[in-house]
C-alpha cells in the first residue's frame, strides 16, 4: 500500500521545506506545516482559554484543517525565511497541544505532507505512513542558510547552533525523547551531497511503494 501521509523532520538549512512542498506536488498531496498550522490558528484568534476547551478546540481544528495549503499564506517557493528566534525554544504549550493535534487529524484524512519537527512522533505506528528526517552536516547547513539569507557568517553560525539546541529541547520537552535517532524515522536522507531532485525522488520512490 502506498504511503497515505509523510512527514518529514528536518534540521535547519537541510532543505527539508523545499523537498516537502515538492513532494506533495509530485505525488498530488496536501503540503501542511507548523507555520500553516501556527498562522491559521493565529488568524482565528487562538487565546489559552479555546485551547482548554475541548469542543471549541475541536471545531477549530476542523476549520483548520478543512483546506489547508500554503496559497492561502504569503511564502515564497520553497524559500527560507529568517527567524532567529524561531528554534531557540520550542512553542508555547497551547500552541504545541494545537499543532500536535493538527497534525494527527489532518493526517486522518490521509494524502498529505507535513513538514513539522518530529511530526512522526504522535503518527508512530499509523497505517500508511512514511516517516522521514532531512539533514546534513553543520557546516553545510550553516553555508546554506548564509548565502539564502546573506547574513553575516557568525550570526548564522549562532542561529543554526541555537535551532539545534531548540530542536533536542522540543523533542525532550514534549515528547520525552532525550535523543533523536534514526530509528524514529523510516528513511533519513542527508542532504549534503544529494541535492533537492535526489532527496525528492527517494522519498516519492519510497512513498509509492511504501507496503
Amino acid at each position: 500500500m502506498a504511503a497515505r501521509v509523510v512527514t518529514i523532520s528536518h534540521a535547519s538549512g537541510a532543505g527539508g521545506e523545499q523537498v516537502g512542498r515538492r513532494v506533495a506536488e509530485r505525488l498530488g498531496f496536501r503540503y501542511i506545516d507548523e507555520e500553516v498550522i501556527a498562522l491559521a490558528a493565529e488568524r482565528e484568534g487562538l487565546d489559552p482559554e479555546l485551547v482548554a476547551d475541548a469542543e471549541r478546540r475541536k471545531g477549530l481544528l476542523d476549520r483548520l484543517i478543512a483546506d489547508f495549503s500554503v496559497t492561502h499564506f504569503a511564502a515564497a517557493d520553497g524559500g527560507m525565511f529568517w527567524h532567529p528566534h524561531a528554534m531557540a525554544t520550542p512553542r508555547s504549550d497551547d500552541m504545541q497541544t494545537m499543532i500536535i493535534e493538527a497534525i494527527r487529524e489532518t493526517a486522518g484524512k490521509g494524502n498529505v505532507v507535513i513538514v513539522a519537527h518530529a511530526a512522526g512522533i504522535p503518527l508512530a505506528g499509523s497505517e500508511g505512513l512514511l516517516r522521514v528526517l532531512v539533514t546534513a552536516s553543520p557546516e553545510m547547513r550553516v553555508q546554506r542558510v548564509a548565502k539564502d539569507t546573506r547574513r553575516p557568517l557568525p550570526e548564522v553560525e549562532r542561529y543554526v547552533s541555537d535551532s539545534d539546541e531548540g530542536r533536542a529541547a522540543y523533542f525532550q520537552r514534549f515528547y520525552h525523547i532525550e535523543e533523536e535517532l534514526p530509528t524514529h524515522y523510516d528513511l533519513v536522507v542527508n542532504t549534503d551531497v544529494l541535492t533537492v531532485d535526489d532527496a525528492v525522488d527517494i522519498v516519492v520512490s519510497v512513498a509509492q511503494r511504501r507496503s
